[in-house]
């Protein structure tokens, strides 16, 4: 669960947004989650919404080996089931 979403099964069509000093939230990610190489990425993924309506949707959040998934967040509905 990440936040007040949850992430049901895997996350598809996995894309790289930006990495390292492309990020504009680079310092504050190390600041906050420790030091790593992060990078911004983007997906599509089936999630839990708070009132447990499951849709598609296009997931972004931050990542760092060795730190792992961060700030997961819905850009996009894409389909509602």
């Amino acid at each position: 669960m990440y936040g007040s979403i949850a992430i049901v099964g895997t996350i598809a069509d996995v894309e790289t947004i930006a990495v390292g000093p492309a990020s504009h939230e680079i310092e504050r990610l190390r600041e906050v989650y420790g030091v790593g190489r992060w990078r911004k990425l983007k997906g599509r993924a089936k999630v839990r919404l708070p009132d447990e309506t499951i849709c598609l949707a296009e997931v972004h959040w931050y990542e760092a080996h060795g730190v792992g998934r961060k700030e997961i967040k819905i850009k996009r509905i894409l389909h509602f089931e």
